[in-house]
């Protein structure tokens, strides 16, 4: 039983549009990274997180994005379990139709 929200990529859209604070947590490797990922993100690889914990506000809800919601399912299953604020976004970047950022 997972202990973390979801919430659909539209939502997540619609609360950046309505300009909240969104941080939002890309854990896919750096080609995917580099190919488009949500303006602002943060980027740290899902094998990379249990290194980069001071990383992330454990008490600032955090979305977490990967290509389809597979990877970010397993990040949030872990950040959670460290208690962690954490929402999977289901569909990820596949879904997503935001704007993108390119690059490094």
């Amino acid at each position: 039983m997972a202990m973390y929200k979801e919430q659909l990529p539209e939502e997540v859209l619609g609360r950046i549009n309505r300009k909240e604070n969104v941080v939002i947590l890309d854990v896919r490797e750096h080609d995917e990274w580099e190919s488009g990922h949500i303006p602002g993100a943060k980027h740290i690889p899902l094998g990379q997180i249990a290194r980069a914990l001071n990383e992330i506000d454990k008490k600032q809800e955090t979305v977490v994005v990967c290509r389809s919601g597979n990877r970010s399912g397993q990040a949030c299953d872990f950040l959670s379990s460290m208690g962690y604020n954490v929402l999977n976004m289901p569909g990820g970047m596949s879904k997503w139709t935001g704007e993108i950022a390119y690059g490094k």
